[in-house]
């Protein structure tokens, strides 16, 4: 069930709406089934969902004295949403971090997606839900939308303008690892934050070795289902089917696909050509001192020979061919949108006109 899309850059309890703080309440009601590991965010739950009822008293109480709000009227520029939908361990906070920096002076809102259990894969309904909170939410317009959440078709809901699609991937193996060590020593950003599987002190190339299902071959599969979207087949490990969806949705739904290895030039293009909300992206990733900083803690690289095993799986094949294609297909765009002189990129200025315009105006 998705939890919430609270966190964005300070709208006022009126641009909140009614309608969707009752919403957000609803959704903190759900019934939870609580493991150990688990019990320990009981007050934070609580806490969140007494915030919520506060919120939406106020906004009530408000919403009775100034009469009902009048309906939005957006300028095209502003009627934009672009959603982030973030692969874990590709760089994908580092990349939303900048988002939230820039979400003030450059006048959008951004918006965490915030999934029960952090799952990919929403129900019919809360697809539904989602899909009508993005594109009828004009008071969040133009806004930036993120979360861990698969890639969903806005079409099979009828809507007339869909969201624009952006992501970053990263290569299989070095996103496993992170991840592996990301669940036992967590990172930079949020250091004090208990892990998963902290106090696990077994390498990477250990848990190979031994077979470990942490770090098993099927655990790669993760960038093409992303990808692929809400289908059954999507999710079902090692499907030909789902790469070959996975490589037509990034062409033909994706704005901008670009890779973590790279993630500098992906921002430049994001900014040139889309300046509502990137404006300033480049040189913020350059010299900011917090947007780009999250390490995963102590993690060590694989041996050759543990790269060597995990590439002998057909799962890890797929996977990286999905990454060669993806790569091969942002070095395109790049390539026709940026040049090179001393060692600098530059982004290409307008290279089309128009001209023979008839009937000639008077």
């Amino acid at each position: 069930m998705v939890k919430g899309l609270i966190k964005h850059c300070e709208p006022s309890e009126t641009e909140m709406g009614i309608w969707f703080a009752r919403k957000v309440i609803a959704s903190y009601s759900v019934k939870l089934t609580l493991t150990a590991s688990e019990a320990q965010n009981v007050s934070f739950i609580t806490s969140e969902r007494a915030i919520a009822r506060h919120e939406v008293r106020e906004i009530e109480q408000r919403h009775t004295v100034d009469g009902p709000r009048q309906d939005v009227t957006l300028d095209e520029e502003d009627d934009v949403v672009i959603i982030y939908n973030r692969v874990p361990k590709t760089a994908s906070t580092s990349f939303t971090n900048i988002a939230y920096d820039l979400c003030a002076k450059n006048k959008y809102h951004v918006l965490h997606i915030n999934t029960t259990k952090n799952n990919p894969v929403m129900s019919l309904q809360d697809q539904v839900r989602f899909v009508k909170n993005v594109t009828s939410w004009k008071e969040m317009k133009p806004g930036f939308y993120h979360g861990h959440v698969s890639y969903l078709d806005f079409a099979k809901f009828g809507v007339k303008k869909k969201p624009i699609y952006i992501n970053v991937i990263r290569d299989p193996i070095e996103r496993l690892v992170s991840y592996y060590y990301f669940l036992r020593f967590g990172d930079d950003y949020r250091p004090g934050l208990r892990r998963r599987k902290q106090g696990d002190k077994k390498t990477f190339d250990e848990c190979v070795a031994a077979g470990g299902s942490d770090c098993a071959p099927e655990k790669l599969w993760l960038q093409i289902p992303f990808f692929c979207g809400h289908s059954s087949e999507c999710w079902n490990v090692g499907s030909r089917w789902a790469l070959e969806q996975a490589k037509y949705n990034l062409i033909n739904e994706y704005f901008l696909v670009g890779v973590t290895e790279e993630l500098e030039d992906f921002i430049m293009l994001l900014e040139a050509a889309l300046p509502r909300f990137f404006r300033g992206a480049t040189e913020l990733y350059r010299t900011g001192k917090k947007s780009h900083l999250r390490k995963t803690t102590e993690k060590k690289l694989p041996t050759k020979e543990t790269i060597a095993k995990l590439q002998q799986s057909e799962i890890w094949k797929m996977e990286n061919e999905f990454y060669e294609f993806a790569l091969e297909q942002f070095q395109f765009v790049r390539a026709h949108a940026v040049r090179e002189k001393d060692g600098e990129l530059y982004i290409l200025a307008q290279n089309f006109f128009y001209e023979k315009i008839y009937p000639k105006s008077n």
